[in-house]
């Protein structure tokens, strides 16, 4: 896989950021969110995206969407929305544990088949194991976070997908990878 070589400006992370937390704190109000137009052309690019929210380093939301089929920004403020109120694992965000949410976006490179599991490389490449209808995904950034080796990581994510450990050895097991710009 050819290196992700997308990036942001700070002021294009610093709208992604101030844009999750005017949705959340829409939502919070019981209003539709205002989506202010993006400052850049790169924003209106067609990405998938992650958001996670944390508080304290613990997870408390994390919803993406894999496909880039709408600007990114679009994507980013449905994204907010659904970590903090729709992520099944998690009752709704209340506004008292928003004071205290760290906030991380993760923008995704298009998916690739993963050739040769051999070739995953910790901490640079997000995978996604599917065995028919089942699939599970996890972000570059999580096997560096649970200090997991290459083979723990794909175990990991075959577990995620409800499925044995060692499910990424099964040819009816497909394997991608992707990139991400995480901040």
């Amino acid at each position: 896989m050819d290196a992700f070589h997308f990036t942001l400006t700070p002021d294009e992370k610093h709208y992604l950021k101030e844009l999750v937390r005017l949705v959340i704190v829409a939502r919070l109000a019981g209003r539709e969110p205002p989506l202010p137009p993006p400052p850049t052309e790169t924003l209106r690019r067609q990405f998938g995206a992650f958001v996670t929210l944390t508080i304290d380093g613990r997870l408390r939301g994390c919803i993406g969407h894999i496909v880039g089929d709408r600007p990114l920004y679009e994507t980013i403020a449905g994204m907010a929305e659904a970590a903090a109120f729709g992520d099944p694992r998690f009752p709704p965000l209340s506004r008292r544990e928003f004071e205290n949410v760290a906030i991380e976006i993760s923008i995704l490179s298009p998916l690739a088949p993963c050739p040769d599991p051999a070739l995953v490389t910790v901490g640079r490449h997000g995978l996604l194991v599917r065995q028919g209808s089942r699939s599970g995904l996890l972000l570059p950034q999580v096997p560096v976070e649970w200090g997991w080796d290459r083979e723990t990581f794909l175990d990991q994510t075959c577990h995620k997908a409800g499925l044995a450990q060692g499910c990424w050895k099964d040819p009816k097991t497909t394997l991608f990878w992707f990139e991400a710009e995480v901040f």
